[in-house]
């Protein structure tokens, strides 16, 4: 099997010739491309070509083409800083407040910066190598994180805070501001349509599957209580609308996700990413038969930190737990840093080849 063969099988629910592997290493690539990282971030033809080079060193079965988390922020209107050694970072806020949600329009794609050159990255890797290999045009963040983007983080999560207040106390706050939960649920409407239309754009350039992120959504920085009340119906209503027309979803929740793993299944993505922080026999039973696991090696004290032997071993325990019975792709976690030693990522590759062949 090729790496597209092998990957498809299992999202059908099959048993491939071995597991397949995912590099989540976009920092990687602009690393090793010698350009400036807020250069080559914003260039799509770099951003190809950063990726196939990797695909032609290493021979995973997976590539995750994105340009970090902010771009959807920065097409929405959001401050955008492009760092010299990391990914793009938002930092400013769309709209000062709830009562500027008029001013926000859905962007065209095809046609606002950076989405066009994330969109030509995605096209360009699907013309050259698509037959051969997994393509993943990942529509950067679902509408939780995307909403918390376009407010500001802390305004955010301090409105959400304000509608979770006990009910006396919310009832004194309704007075105040009555339509305070009608213009969150407004944010989010308008971000879940930003995500989706731009993951439609993704497939549309030839990806075999689209993925979202909203790490901030997960236990790590909100509880499960918050998760259900504001993520996980736009999470499933995403799904079903591309689920529609045939589309896969992958569903990337950062940090301890085991709380609600159980949440995500129930969404209907057919993958969920998860970090090496995850209970591991928890998630396999949660899963299994549901949706495939991506991940969960640890990006930055194995993969970039570690040495080969200590890749070697962790991926053999991940292996162990979550290979049997199929739904397994190994992975890192999360983002690559920019300096991954090669070395390891072709252990985590070899580890796959060595110990996760199902014959």
């Amino acid at each position: 099997m090729n790496g597209l063969e092998r990957t498809w099988t299992v999202l059908k629910g099959g048993i491939p010739d071995r597991l397949p592997v995912d590099l989540h290493n976009f920092m990687m690539t602009a690393h090793s491309s010698g350009q400036p990282f807020s250069e080559f971030f914003q260039d799509g033809e770099a951003m190809a070509e950063g990726q196939i080079n990797a695909w032609r060193e290493f021979g995973h079965d997976v590539l995750l083409v994105e340009n970090g988390t902010a771009a959807l922020a920065e097409a929405c209107g959001c401050e955008v800083e492009y760092l010299e050694e990391s990914a793009p970072v938002s930092h400013g806020p769309a709209i000062k407040s709830l009562d500027d949600l008029d001013k926000l329009t859905v962007p065209d794609p095809y046609k606002i910066h950076p989405l066009r050159e994330n969109l030509k990255a995605t096209r360009i890797i699907s013309r050259e190598i698509g037959d051969k290999v997994f393509v993943i045009g990942r529509a950067d963040q679902g509408p939780f994180s995307l909403a918390a983007m376009i407010l500001g983080m802390e305004e955010f999560l301090y409105q959400l805070g304000r509608t979770q207040q006990k009910r006396s106390k919310r009832r004194r706050e309704s007075r105040e501001d009555p339509d305070l939960e009608n213009k969150l649920r407004q944010l989010l409407e308008f971000s879940l349509e930003v995500t989706t239309r731009y993951a439609y754009a993704q497939m549309e350039q030839g990806a075999h599957m689209t993925s979202i992120g909203e790490s901030l959504s997960g236990p790590d920085m909100c509880s499960p209580k918050t998760y259900l009340g504001y993520e996980w119906s736009y999470a499933k209503r995403l799904v079903e609308q591309l689920k529609s027309k045939n589309i896969p979803l992958s569903y990337h929740i950062c940090g301890d996700a085991t709380a609600i793993v159980h949440n995500m299944v129930e969404t209907g993505a057919s993958v969920l990413e998860l970090d090496y922080k995850v209970n591991l026999t928890a998630v396999k039973e949660a899963t299994q038969g549901k949706a495939t696991i991506l991940g969960p090696i640890d990006p930055s004290a194995v993969l970039a930190l570690g040495t080969p032997e200590l890749v070697e071993e962790r991926c053999k325990e991940a292996i162990e737990v979550l290979a049997p019975g199929g739904g397994f792709i190994l992975g890192p976690g999360c983002a690559l840093p920019p300096t991954t030693p090669p070395a390891n990522v072709h252990a985590m590759i070899e580890s796959a080849k060595r110990y996760g062949v199902y014959h």
